[in-house]
């Protein structure tokens, strides 16, 4: 989820590059480099650190050539360090490739090419695309082709930049991760992941769709769509100014990351958790530690195994010392930031005991990462706004993978991945409903969200994100509780928001949803249930999911209602009052 740039045309290639890079830096990195070429031969350079320090050290600008690649990496395999840097070489040195995303597939082609003699020189899945090309290359293929074969090979997430020294062209081509065509003035283009790159060199873009691949030369771009025939796309114009340009023109940052959600989850879903399987395969007593967020999606991790007949606990990180066992024998800790001072107290005493533990989290190279026996990482990006949104379903996605690969839950393991296709339509289609929901709901002051079974962790984080940003009384039950005292907190027009999906536990939300209605509630009702919506004052139309995944496609709205609310009360939803992004104190 970095900084990607490419660029060919009239200027020195390397000043365009460093530039671009610059523009994205809010995007988190931990190393960078970039690969020009003079049109024969290609040289590269590379580091750890922060752009400036490694400009200082090496001198980007002693790279001479009007075609490069540009990257900023945010560790995934392998640690920040020089050799794991971007751009990434082949054995011969003529193909350079820089990558966001996770090549899933990546340990097999490797074993693959090291047996027909190819040595690597990196812990890069990225590597491997460089590796891909030559061999197809080797065949003597046109190279439009030979690259078109190697990524035929890739399987998982992708935007990649591909320099060939050689050739007056740059390839590129995404798979689940953003990726944008610049035009420039004369003589000149620009690709990159991301609109600030570029906004110092143009205003016009081309996005490219899911499966593209394209090539650039000085002149124009030429694109295949993913069935492999030529293919137009639709030209952009934007008038932004940088600060913008990083919210991707949205006013602030949660919308941006809520609205980035189908990108994200495609990026998490290609994590390997193949670690995390071999851990909890034989675990006799899991628990799982978390706090705020996290804690809710470790209920639903909680769920997910016991549905498996696995026993585990979850514990809120800052009480475990007070109720864990002492037996327990893998704890997995869950933290967006990976620096949760509960947390970490809590691995540390199961550690102490002889636990083994299982990360999950966002921050590469994070406290959590370094103690960890194994990690499984999100890889939604850097999560600008306090509250999270993208870190939440990031984290549900490593979860129900993690909780299918154990089971073998193929049919489970299908509707999860193309859960990220599913999100965006939903996304796309609730949003105006969302907004005029926000407006009536601005004017109330006290919330309740109801829902059953694993819907109940997606109202406790649809109350908590309600709360935080806009300040006013909210709380989620299990609806079933609510008859044994908080349904005398109900009065006229105090809204209930009900998470009621079709489903075994539908007829009993829709009793629960009757007895509020008839104190008077206002019931908010989200459903893919007709029957179920009639009920509520208001509704809003969801997909019909399966029952595990209501928590990752429940919460969207939820976040967007949230939003909404903020803005109409004229509060900041990036920043709001008294809340750190990362809590490192207990």
């Amino acid at each position: 989820m970095c900084g990607i740039i490419g660029y060919i045309g009239h200027r020195q290639a390397a000043e365009v590059l460093l530039h671009g890079l610059s523009q994205v830096e809010y995007r988190g990195y931990d190393s960078a480099g970039m690969a020009v070429s003079n049109g024969k031969d290609l040289r590269i350079l590379k580091d750890q650190g922060k752009l400036r320090d490694i400009h200082a050290k090496h001198n980007f600008l002693q790279l001479e050539g009007g075609i490069g690649l540009g990257h900023t990496r945010w560790a995934t395999h392998g640690p920040p360090c020089e050799r794991n840097a971007h751009p990434h070489y082949d054995c011969s040195k003529r193909v350079a490739v820089v990558h966001n995303g996770i090549i899933e597939n990546h340990r097999a082609l490797k074993a693959e090419l090291e047996k027909k003699g190819h040595k690597f020189s990196s812990d890069t899945d990225t590597e491997i695309a460089a590796h891909l090309i030559e061999e197809e290359l080797k065949q003597k293929k046109p190279v439009d082709s030979a690259v078109r074969s190697a990524l035929s090979r890739l399987e998982g997430t992708y935007a990649l930049g591909i320099l060939i020294a050689g050739e007056n062209r740059l390839f590129l081509a995404r798979r689940h991760a953003p990726l944008i065509v610049g035009r420039g003035k004369s003589d000149e283009m620009f690709f990159a992941s991301d609109i600030p790159a570029l906004l110092g060199y143009t205003r016009d873009f081309i996005l490219l769709n899911e499966g593209d691949m394209a090539q650039i030369d000085s002149k124009g771009v030429k694109i295949w769509g993913a069935d492999g025939k030529e293919a137009s796309r639709p030209p952009l114009h934007v008038d932004w100014t940088p600060q913008m340009a990083q919210k991707m023109g949205h006013d602030f940052f949660m919308l941006k990351e809520i609205l980035e959600q189908p990108i994200t989850l495609a990026s998490a879903l290609s994590a390997d958790v193949s670690e995390g399987v071999k851990l909890l395969s034989g675990a006799k007593r899991p628990a799982i530690v978390a706090c705020g967020t996290s804690y809710y999606a470790a209920l639903v991790m909680q769920y997910l195994l016991h549905k498996q007949k696995r026993e585990a606990g979850a514990y809120l990180g800052s009480e475990y010392a007070s109720w864990h066992t002492g037996q327990e024998d893998v704890v997995v800790a869950i933290s967006q930031s990976g620096e949760t001072a509960d947390t970490l107290s809590a691995i540390r005493l199961a550690k102490k005991e002889g636990a083994a533990v299982l990360a999950i989290t966002n921050v590469v190279g994070s406290t959590l990462s370094r103690e960890a026996d194994a990690t499984l990482y999100i890889g939604v990006g850097p999560e600008v706004g306090v509250v999270a949104t993208k870190t939440f379903t990031g984290q549900l996605a490593i979860i129900y993978k993690l909780a299918y690969s154990l089971s073998g839950d193929k049919k489970g393991m299908d509707a999860l991945l193309q859960s990220p296709a599913m999100v965006q339509k939903m996304l796309d289609s609730i949003r105006p409903a969302v907004r005029e929901l926000a407006k009536l709901m601005s004017k109330r002051r006290n919330f309740f969200f109801i829902s059953r079974g694993i819907g109940w962790p997606c109202a406790l984080e649809a109350a908590l994100k309600l709360k935080e940003i806009t300040y006013l009384h909210a709380e989620a039950y299990a609806a079933g509780e609510l008859k044994h005292g908080p349904i005398s907190m109900l009065e006229d027009k105090v809204p209930v928001i009900a998470i009621a999906p079709s489903g075994a536990l539908a007829a009993k939300m829709e009793s629960n949803i009757r007895e509020c209605k008839a104190r008077g509630a206002s019931l908010v009702v989200l459903s893919d249930d007709e029957t179920i919506r009639k009920e509520g004052e208001h509704a809003l139309v969801m997909p019909k999911v399966s029952e595990d995944l209501v928590p990752l496609f429940y919460i969207l709205p939820l976040q967007l209602l949230a939003y909404y609310m903020t803005i109409e009360l004229g509060r900041d939803p990036d920043q709001p009052r008294n809340l750190a992004k990362s809590v490192t104190v207990e």
